[in-house]
């Protein structure tokens, strides 16, 4: 049985990736301290809610650096397979337009934007973004296989990411006339801004793929 650690950053959201890990058959553990990230196959960094209250939780348990570690081994395609999911995404970027001057882990070199309040042509933006989009692949990768582009997956979200390498950017969504990452890949690094777990087929078959990775 695959075991995922899932890093608790306080930010919620633990419940329904380890239910959908589960569900997957494999095994879930809640880690919120830097020994409980050994001996796992897999890690996911989930998390919805504010960009600068996970980047203090993650340093305030100790957990920052051993995230940023592991998510840079994965990115250069040593180490154990890891998934942001959400905020998770979020957090492997250099910062945020959310929390001026704190630092995320870094691992993804870009930015992460706010939602504009208006388009080009003056339309009210409703924000958070949320709910269905379709997606666009950008650069195929193991967790992709199988879309075409066009399928839709479940955002919840008010700020997008905002890749600076093109290579890291494998699919790509728009809401309100900007076109953001929906996902990034390095290595064996993946970073959603969907929600795989409540995606339902489609994500649930990514997750699987993802549980499915050669360490």
């Amino acid at each position: 049985m695959v075991t995922v650690a899932v890093v608790d950053d306080g930010m919620g959201n633990l419940r329904s990736v380890s239910a959908a890990l589960a569900r997957l058959g494999a095994r879930a553990a809640v880690v919120a301290e830097p020994a409980g990230l050994s001996g796992a196959d897999r890690i996911i960094l989930p998390g919805v809610g504010a960009f600068g209250d996970a980047a203090r939780a993650l340093s305030e348990r100790g957990l920052f650096e051993p995230v940023r570690e592991a998510a840079a081994e994965a990115a250069r395609g040593s180490g154990r397979p890891f998934l942001g999911i959400c905020l998770g995404l979020q957090l492997l970027f250099e910062s945020s337009a959310e929390a001026p001057g704190v630092a995320g882990l870094g691992v993804i070199p870009g930015k992460v934007p706010r939602f504009p309040a208006r388009t080009r042509d003056g339309l009210r933006v409703k924000v958070p973004h949320m709910g269905w989009n379709s997606v666009e692949v950008a650069r195929p990768n193991v967790l992709t296989a199988g879309l075409s582009g066009g399928e839709h997956f479940y955002f919840v979200h008010s700020f997008y990411a905002a890749p600076a390498r093109d290579e890291d950017l494998a699919l790509a969504c728009e809401y309100a006339g900007v076109r953001f990452a929906a996902m990034c890949s390095r290595g064996k690094l993946f970073a959603t801004q969907f929600h795989p777990e409540k995606s339902q087929a489609r994500g649930l078959a990514m997750l699987e793929a993802f549980l499915g990775m050669k360490a």
